[in-house]
């Protein structure tokens, strides 16, 4: 570590903790077979160096009442820098959209995640909260079933 090249055991420490970073540094520090003081000397170089960005619990959002995803696909009026900036900045304010991203190859220029209650729900946040004069088109596609939504990053091929 330290050079931007992840050894063995830095790799198998991520692995682990995006699966459960709940895990206590003693249990972490066993299944690397490592002791403890280096394990977590290791861990917080790793959050130091920003392989680690937070640690968070993953919600069931079936269980939270919010049982409708939804990707939409923005259109702006236009391709500046600043209005982009300023779409960002507004998305960034509704809790319901979790994901925002700027793509290419599409004709529309963002793609967002929302999660909503129901259709109702997602009507208020569509005339609401995405009827602005920067957006030039929304798209919205809805999902049925989600059969893999993994948050485990692959670390085989990383550096």
């Amino acid at each position: 570590m330290g050079s931007n090249i992840l050894d063995r055991i830095d790799r198998r420490i991520l692995e682990i903790l995006q699966e459960n970073s709940a895990i206590s540094n003693q249990e972490l520090a066993d299944m690397i077979s490592l002791s403890p003081s280096p394990c977590l000397r290791r861990v917080k170089q790793l959050e130091k160096e920003g392989y680690i960005k937070k640690y968070a619990a993953i919600l069931n959002p079936k269980k939270l009442g919010l049982n409708m995803k939804v990707f939409v696909m923005v259109t702006l009026d236009g391709h500046s820098e600043a209005k982009m900036e300023q779409f960002e900045k507004m998305v960034l304010g509704y809790p319901e959209i979790i994901q925002c991203h700027l793509l290419t190859g599409q004709s529309a220029q963002y793609m967002l995640e929302i999660v909503v209650r129901d259709l109702d729900h997602y009507q208020d946040v569509l005339f609401k909260k995405l009827s602005s004069s920067m957006i030039k088109n929304i798209e919205s596609t809805f999902v049925l079933r989600s059969s893999s939504e993994k948050q485990v990053l692959p670390l085989e091929n990383a550096i």
